[in-house]
């Protein structure tokens, strides 16, 4: 017979459980490579690229969410940008180059960060329920669950969402009815995880990144009575979680 309730614990998929941010990285890096060899004629500097591409990059997200196409779309659009300002001829070529680039971060080999498995069959070895939570479109997200066979530890209870954000977090806590006392979000983004979750009076835990996607960086609200804990790995999510429990038993 356990001393403690078990909990509810919903992940994040991207730079949570998986590699993802650093794939985009890599593609920008050709991005600006490119951007440098059709640009050499001209007084334009890579930050100038990276500064407006993330301005596009964020501004859009905003928008449409986080669909497949938002992300080459914002190479085209910062290309055509410093074609327009500089008077450059716009390249039909060039831009289907710059759609095939973008839509390939989207091929990458799936990558699980440190002790993925060992952190999921832990909390599900002491009686925890898993939850999937993530942003994107459904083939794709599907295809990295599937591959990562993530569907062991997860089982139905996988949330695929075009908006990742407090309304759609409210949504699932409403339809699953869930006792939110012990529901704990675990996330590496402030935005579309953490600051949801305090939102909706559950637990959070960060999982702060040495390089964060822009953005995902926001000046917290915080809620009265939050309970948000902060790391850097993904293998101290049990220990927090047991602190925590440790504590109520005390």
């Amino acid at each position: 017979m356990k001393s403690y309730v078990p909990q509810q614990i919903i992940f994040d998929l991207d730079d949570t459980l998986i590699h993802c941010n650093k794939y985009f990285n890599l593609t920008l890096g050709a991005f600006y490579e490119l951007m440098q060899e059709w640009f050499c004629d001209y007084n334009i500097t890579i930050d100038e690229v990276r500064s407006k591409q993330i301005e596009i990059d964020v501004s859009g997200v905003k928008i449409f969410g986080f669909a497949s196409q938002h992300f080459p779309q914002s190479l085209i659009d910062t290309y055509v940008f410093f074609s327009k300002k500089v008077h450059r001829a716009i390249d039909q070529d060039e831009q289907a180059q710059l759609q095939s680039l973008g839509m390939s971060v989207y091929e990458q080999e799936v990558e699980a960060y440190p002790g993925m498995v060992e952190t999921l069959e832990l909390l599900r070895d002491q009686g925890h329920t898993l939850h999937l939570y993530t942003g994107g479109e459904r083939m794709i997200q599907q295809r990295k669950i599937d591959q990562m066979k993530l569907g062991e530890y997860f089982d139905d209870r996988i949330y695929i969402t075009k908006h990742k954000n407090i309304e759609a977090l409210e949504a699932i806590m409403q339809k699953g009815n869930f006792d939110r006392s012990v529901t704990w979000m675990i996330g590496n983004s402030l935005r579309t995880d953490i600051e949801p979750a305090i939102s909706a009076g559950i637990h959070a835990i960060y999982i702060e990144q040495d390089v964060e996607w822009q953005y995902n960086v926001i000046q917290l609200n915080k809620p009265d009575n939050y309970s948000l804990y902060t790391i850097k790995k993904l293998v101290d999510v049990p220990d927090v979680i047991q602190g925590y429990l440790s504590g109520l038993q005390n």
